[in-house]
């Protein structure tokens, strides 16, 4: 990309990722002509504290808008629902109709759900399943999931779209990590579970607990992200299309084991009577988490090469199992129990 100074349209820019990446590209390259697309116009006050950035009142819903804006812009960041059909085709189509020179760049929020597909075709939750992904060696597998794996249907609509622009798809696993951005700041998957632990009064896992996850801070997802953005002003040519599926993971974590450290966190400061968690049911889980048999009780397992041959990214935030302490304190106070 010839432009130094690149057009950028950003996509759920209030949400958690998409706000902690807008701090750290509005600071790292405050140059960018960024503009957000917000579907609530009164979330334009929360934007305002980035004085450079343009905002465009509009929701996933509305196509020919995200298409008009898309066909003016050198690089997409979508990290809003990543399961919205008709934004993801909006976004292809506006690649279509750009006009700006040098090539266009989408890259793309998808999820670790997906490499969950095993656990949920064969109703298997709480177990270890033994597949691991990666992206480098296995990456086929990650381009040929099965069309019924979580994401998977948007997925395919961004990697159709090779011709228009070139693309990367980002798949985090478990985030953890307060963000820096200027909406949501929390997490969901692990804070709405400290949540019910405190809730229930009782930490669990589900079934055996044998499952197993991955997890990245908020920091160094946004920091991917960010390079993924460097790469395409510099015109970098490797790491897009069929080459740009890019998993993003810090560590990993047994869910069971999980389960017993926020069970002695919760009681080491008075919320739990025990720290040992029991086992519940997916139908259980599912009554106090939503979907909670899939956040809980499926084996995800990936582990990332290509952000770091490629990219030179490195996770260097704490590990999840560092923050727990903060993260229970912060659910207690939210819940105000405090």
């Amino acid at each position: 990309m010839s432009n130094t100074f690149p057009r950028v349209c950003i996509t759920g820019a209030t949400g958690y990722i998409g706000g902690d990446f807008l701090h750290l590209v509005s600071r790292k390259h405050p140059g960018w002509e960024i503009t957000c697309l917000l579907r609530n116009s009164t979330h334009g006050e929360l934007i305002s504290q980035y004085p450079r950035v343009r905002i465009v009142s509009c929701d996933l819903d509305n196509s020919s808008l995200i298409e008009e804006e898309v066909s003016k812009s050198d690089i997409v960041f979508h990290f809003a629902d990543n399961d919205h059909e008709p934004a993801a085709h909006a976004i292809s189509k506006g690649f279509e109709r750009r006009t700006r020179h040098g090539p266009g760049y989408w890259i793309h929020t998808s999820g670790t759900m997906n490499l969950a597909v095993e656990s949920i075709e064969t109703n298997q939750y709480g177990k270890s399943l033994g597949n691991i992904y990666d992206d480098w060696d296995k990456a086929q597998q990650l381009l040929s999931l099965p069309s019924q794996a979580p994401h998977r249907s948007v997925d395919k609509i961004v990697l159709s779209s090779t011709t228009k622009a070139n693309v990367a798809i980002v798949c985090p696993p478990t985030i953890f990590g307060r963000g820096r951005g200027p909406g949501n700041t929390r997490s969901s998957q692990i804070c709405d579970m400290v949540a019910e632990i405190l809730k229930q009064r009782k930490a669990f896992y589900v079934g055996l607990g044998e499952n197993m996850w991955h997890y990245i801070h908020i920091f160094d997802l946004s920091d991917l992200f960010l390079r993924l953005g460097e790469a395409a002003v510099s015109g970098k040519q490797t790491g897009w299309n069929e080459q740009g599926y890019y998993l993003a993971e810090g560590g990993s974590y047994r869910w069971k084991d999980m389960a017993g450290l926020l069970g002695a966190a919760a009681k080491e400061r008075g919320y739990l009577d025990t720290a040992e968690p029991v086992s519940v049911t997916p139908e259980e889980i599912d009554d106090m988490i939503e979907h909670g048999r899939y956040l809980y009780g499926t084996d995800s397992r990936g582990i990332c090469f290509r952000g770091k041959e490629i990219l030179g990214w490195r996770p260097s935030m704490p590990g999840l199992e560092d923050e727990l302490v903060s993260i229970v304190k912060a659910e207690a106070d939210r819940l105000q129990l405090n």
